[in-house]
């Protein structure tokens, strides 16, 4: 059978807009959704079950659609990005959130575009950030800083700092792991690659879990409805749609756009935790939102790659377009990777 799951059109505007919507939005309610999972279902067990059952799924239908089935060593490379990324990135958000608010952990996680974009430039040798993302990257960093006001200079804010540098080391493995899954073997197809990396880093989620004792307090009669309902909208809508869809646009726009859900969602994740958690909303979280909304906006619009020509003569976003390959310095590859630690 041939595969059918990719598009080599130039998307369109609306299908962007779309896209980004799709990621913005989602993503922003997991954080809440994984708090209220975790409250009857332990972290790591809870997160690792969700990435194999929607890896599974997405596995199962890309093989249905003529997908080639992959090799021993792409199953081994999706184990070692899916540990960075899951278990590393995602499970340190789990863990967290028993003990910070849904709301502050998603802000923390807004690190990641930063990395994302230095790693991008320094480490994979991509395109050098204008002045205006590296403004808009530090613009959306200051809004974390109001909310987060570690110094109690606009309110007093308690921060477990140990807990905070968890979810910050998690946001850098994320970057580190995203970043070098688009270089190495991996299927080509997008979403044939991140049903496998679901599926290895949910295995090693679920292993962590176990060593960590967890399998002790994981009694599938004590789950609560809501922590249940909470876990199937975390595979079938914080997984598999979304992160099918920022698959989809990390072929098809540029890092630094990409990645301007981690801005957005922290904003959705606040609002959403005072509108049903009673989680704070004030002067000071409202001023953070507009920076944030600020940044996205920067970002957004001044973060598209130059077009250039492919050696067929169609004009192409740089880095990354779909169907072809990613431009560097060393090598040229296209590899999909999965979005963020949550």
């Amino acid at each position: 059978m041939q595969d059918r799951s990719l598009a080599t059109a130039a998307p369109s505007r609306w299908a962007l807009v779309i896209a980004l919507g799709t990621v913005y939005f989602i993503w922003g309610s997991t954080y809440l959704a994984i708090r209220i999972a975790i409250e009857t279902i332990p972290p790591f067990l809870m997160l690792g079950t969700r990435f194999v059952l929607a890896g599974a799924v997405l596995y199962g239908w890309m093989r249905w659609r003529g997908v080639p089935a992959p090799s021993v060593k792409q199953w081994r490379t999706a184990a070692l990005i899916g540990g960075l990324m899951l278990c590393a990135g995602t499970g340190t958000v789990g863990w967290a959130e028993q003990y910070i608010p849904s709301g502050l952990a998603a802000l923390l996680i807004t690190t990641v575009p930063l990395w994302m974009v230095l790693l991008d430039w320094l480490w994979q040798r991509g395109q050098r950030p204008n002045a205006v993302v590296f403004f808009g990257l530090l613009l959306g960093l200051a809004g974390v800083g109001v909310l987060v006001d570690p110094l109690a200079v606009l309110a007093t804010y308690t921060v477990d700092v140990f807990v905070a540098s968890m979810v910050l080391l998690g946001a850098l493995a994320w970057s580190v792991g995203s970043l070098y899954g688009r270089r190495v073997d991996l299927p080509t197809n997008p979403f044939m690659s991140t049903a496998l990396q679901m599926v290895a880093g949910g295995a090693l989620l679920t292993l962590t879990g176990l060593l960590l004792g967890e399998s002790a307090a994981f009694d599938v009669t004590a789950f609560s409805l809501r922590s249940f309902a909470s876990w199937s909208y975390l595979v079938f809508f914080g997984a598999i749609l979304a992160f099918s869809a920022y698959v989809w646009l990390l072929r098809n726009t540029s890092p630094a756009q990409a990645t301007t859900y981690a801005y957005v969602n922290p904003v959705v994740a606040v609002f959403l935790g005072w509108a049903l958690m009673d989680e704070p909303l004030n002067a000071r979280i409202l001023l953070a939102v507009g920076l944030l909304i600020t940044a996205v906006v920067l970002i957004n619009r001044y973060g598209q790659p130059a077009r250039s020509k492919t050696p067929s003569g169609a004009a192409s976003l740089r880095p990354i377009r779909p169907g072809r390959a990613i431009r560097s310095r060393r090598t040229r590859t296209s590899r999909p990777v999965l979005p963020r630690p949550d």
